[in-house]
């Protein structure tokens, strides 16, 4: 089941996304926040990551991100700026001369269902719908993922 939603802002437009996923919140967490730097590329391939700080993720965990998904390859940052755990993940996101926001939050639906909700807040510029696309693409690996390997 998913959910779509995209609103607008004075140069900024903010693309949210959400899906079910049949695992008990803590589970969801860990494999998409807690193990963000390993699994991320699983369910995106365009993207590189390698965390920067040492120790778990939290708060002020650097990561380095090589997005490929164009065909210049395009490094940048991210940055973790909220990290609650078994609730939601924020981050900044700093690539291609773009600042991005992007914030995943964990909510229990049932003893093994929870709702995860994917947002990203993006300069004007960038096409909400190409943005949109992708998040429904990604949400399809995500249930694979769980379903195939977790």
């Amino acid at each position: 089941m998913a959910k779509q939603a995209s609103s607008g802002g004075k140069g900024v437009r903010t693309v949210e996304f959400s899906q079910v996923i049949d695992r008990p919140v803590s589970d969801v967490f860990h494999v998409m926040a807690e193990q963000h730097v390993q699994n991320h590329p699983r369910w995106d391939p365009d993207v590189e990551l390698e965390q920067e700080t040492d120790g778990p993720i939290g708060v002020g965990t650097l990561i380095r991100r090589r997005n490929t998904r164009y065909d210049v390859p395009v490094e940048g940052t991210m940055e973790v700026v909220e990290y609650e755990p078994n609730e939601s993940m924020g981050t900044v996101i700093k690539e291609g001369g773009f600042e991005m926001a992007g914030r995943i939050t964990f909510e229990e639906m049932g003893p093994s269902k929870t709702m995860v909700t994917r947002s990203a807040t993006v300069p004007d510029s960038i096409d909400p719908e190409l943005l949109r696309r992708k998040m429904e693409q990604t949400s399809h690996r995500i249930e694979e993922l769980f379903e195939s390997e977790l």
